[in-house]
């Protein structure tokens, strides 16, 4: 009975927040104003705070758990979580991608970094990547699940990986995320170092085309929410390899990126080639569809097609292809729409707001789906992955579906607001994977808040330039962005006003025609360095936009004598008891952060301010501030406590991240004692000048 109450609490309290969004989404007044801390607009205040919010994630937040906290030294590089300490293809596949037109210092470098574990081990056919009994060696170009400095699975680890078949989608998958790294930076020598690399990988997925049909050939777990796909079991039992639709999809999303990098080196040979090989996939797509427009999961040699919803076998809606379609625009505006009809046709699908992975239940799995793991709801076979929400709400943008967008925050807001960020979600994305953690972390969360930025203007970054596609929802009348946006060296802040085709765009108060009614394009070599962009749409007249840009001045120090007295004295503002202190030693770690600030500063006098080692050691210092703002704030009651096992893991995560953040700035500067690299040697010496 007490399990019963608590349930129906449980659901009440999430009919509560959804009615109350609902409410505040149908209230809105084209007059109301939002002045946030990076965005600010005028109309639907409610969708403007949760954009806020979405960004705030992204840095040092004293309320939400945030981007530095996925910070580690040992590769001075993101990771999955506290409790995945390797970096992941399919899992940071949707964060990845959303999040990188707005990344910054030190996080591009972090990023980038945690990639290399991918491309600095990939398979070359020769070398052998052991995984628990078995001596894989991966063929040459084969990406994998997941790795760490001494680790590569270049299969899907779990499971029966007897059985499983190399990183097919994941390869593709990990083309796609650094060929749009490289195309957002537009840095020529970092191409020239990765193409080489992205060709083989290229290669690899090229081996498996069937040449009659165009359609590629993957075995067990060869998808990229592996292992939810077994190929093709044939009359024997035994498990071979069927066409799989969304390697097809990501595939020709990850040819529309090397095409468009080739064409920045000049490489028309490659251009030629890498054009034939996408449009010939293309070609076999009418394979994979059904005659109302979505893609099915995967057709067999025999002719099975596995994803016909409401057939009698293997009659389940395969989202993950299909939302995949839509974000990468591997489907044209007309089928995009189908396919989100099919989708919100199947309410299974959202049960709680954030997509599945399927529905209903998978029946072709090669296990049998009744232990709790692969049973439907919980992990591969209909649980739900916000790695795919990220490119679901990118699909909901493209598509004007603004209310799904804005549901899909909402929903992870009631996940934020408890530090419990977890991935998978299981019982259909209802609840927490790790349920006797403290608290949880996990990357594939950010995703969401990435998309709902990204979502917002879509970014298609080109050889020749960038395409701008406004999505604005209609509720919003006046929409501002106080941060960058990043295009080569340039500098992009962008603010949107009216409603409806686009009329006029203005480029730092100067007009420009290099725009349709959808879209503005910015050719690369016209665009100033720094760039205002306003978007007039409808009827709307221009409003004056002047960015509020990203402070580089570093916080000062906490002082220690009133930081241990607000945080030890008693507070009678307090919902509950006092939380417990995080045990460190803060003289020590003051006394260190000091010093990190000292060679900021050493790096700002010598020009440097702007390198990635000043953002570092800037993000350092923000980061003690803000633990010691928020410790602070818990103290006086100013936040809402978590319950007390969870408060106390919570605030000594804001703790750890803050002395990760210094160990790996030192392991870093102490890797550049030895360095051959005229301005590495530059800042070690600056490292060893640097003062408390």
């Amino acid at each position: 009975m007490i399990q019963l109450l608590s349930g129906l609490r449980r659901r009440l309290w999430f009919l509560f927040a959804l009615l109350a969004g609902l409410v505040a989404a149908a209230s809105v007044s084209a007059d109301e104003r939002f002045e946030g801390r990076h965005f600010r607009g005028q109309g639907d205040v409610p969708y403007l705070q949760l954009l806020d919010i979405s960004r705030r994630m992204f840095e040092p937040d004293v309320e939400f758990q945030n981007f530095p906290m996925f910070y580690m030294p040992d590769w001075n590089g993101l990771v999955e979580g506290p409790t995945w300490n390797c970096w992941w293809v399919q899992n940071s596949y949707g964060p990845t991608y959303c999040e990188l037109p707005f990344l910054q210092e030190p996080y591009i470098t972090f990023l980038q970094n945690s990639q290399d574990l991918w491309f600095d081990q990939m398979g070359d056919g020769k070398t052998s990547r052991p995984h628990r009994n078995f001596d894989w060696i991966p063929p040459d170009g084969c990406l994998c699940d997941c790795a760490s400095p001494s680790r590569f699975v270049a299969k899907q680890g779990d499971g029966a990986i007897d059985i499983h078949d190399w990183g097919m989608e994941f390869t593709a998958a990990g083309v796609v995320m650094q060929a749009e790294l490289l195309l957002i930076s537009r840095d020529i020598k970092a191409i020239e170092h990765y193409l080489p690399k992205l060709r083989r990988s290229a290669d690899f997925i090229e081996s498996r085309r069937d040449p009659n049909n165009n359609l590629f050939l993957a075995g067990a777990a060869g998808n990229l929410l592996a292992p939810s796909y077994a190929g093709w079991k044939k009359p024997d039992g035994s498990f071979d390899k069927a066409y799989l639709a969304g390697l097809s999809i990501t595939y020709i999303a990850a040819l529309d990126r090397l095409i468009e990098l080739e064409k920045l080196i000049g490489n028309q040979d490659n251009v030629k080639l890498y054009s034939q090989r996408r449009d010939l996939a293309r070609k076999g797509l009418p394979l994979l569809e059904t005659e109302e427009g979505y893609f099915i999961k995967s057709l067999d040699p025999d002719g099975t097609r596995h994803g016909v919803y409401g057939a009698a076998k293997h009659g389940y809606f395969e989202a993950v292809c299909n939302h995949d379609a839509i974000c990468f625009r591997v489907a044209g505006d007309e089928q995009a729409r189908k396919i989100y009809a099919k989708i919100a046709s199947i309410p299974g699908l959202r049960p709680y707001d954030l997509i599945i992975t399927n529905c209903p239940a998978l029946d072709d799995m090669y296990n049998p789906g009744t232990d709790w793991l692969w049973s439907f709801g919980t992990w591969v076979n209909g649980g739900h992955w916000s790695t795919c929400e990220a490119r679901m709400i990118m699909g909901y943008y493209r598509l004007g579906e603004y209310d799904d967008a804005r549901r899909s925050m909402q929903r992870i807001l009631t996940f934020a607001r408890r530090f419990r960020m977890d991935n998978p979600l299981v019982k259909f994305g209802s609840e927490v994977y790790q349920p006797k953690q403290p608290i949880n972390c996990v990357y594939d969360n950010w995703g969401v808040p990435a998309a709902m930025i990204r979502g917002l203007f879509e970014y298609l970054y080109r050889a020749d330039g960038l395409t701008i596609i406004p999505h604005i929802p209609p509720t919003i009348t006046r929409l501002e962005q106080h941060f960058p946006i990043r295009f080569g060296s340039k500098l992009l802040y962008l603010a949107a006003v009216g409603q409806g085709k686009i009329t006029r765009v203005l480029i730092n108060g100067q007009p420009t025609k290099s725009y349709s009614e959808d879209s503005v394009f910015l050719p690369y070599e016209q665009t100033p360095e720094e760039a205002v962009i306003q978007i007039v749409m409808g009827d709307a007249q221009p409003i004056s936009f002047s960015p509020h840009k990203p402070v580089k001045e570093l916080p000062p120090l906490p002082d220690l004598e009133l930081l241990l007295k607000s945080l030890t004295a008693d507070n009678k503002q307090q919902q509950s008891a006092k939380p417990a202190l995080p045990d460190v030693d803060w003289p020590g770690l003051i006394k260190r952060v000091g010093a990190i600030s000292g060679f900021y500063d050493r790096l700002v006098e010598a020009g440097l301010g702007e390198s990635y080692e000043a953002a570092h050691a800037r993000l350092a210092v923000a980061y003690l501030d803000t633990t010691a703002t928020r410790l602070k704030m818990v103290a006086e009651g100013k936040l809402p406590l978590l319950p007390e096992v969870s408060q106390s893991a919570a605030d000594r995560s804001y703790v750890e991240t803050t002395i990760r953040l210094c160990d790996g700035l030192e392991k870093v500067m102490q890797s550049y004692a030895t360095s051959a690299d005229p301005q590495k040697q530059q800042i070690y010496r600056l490292w060893m000048e640097r003062k408390e």
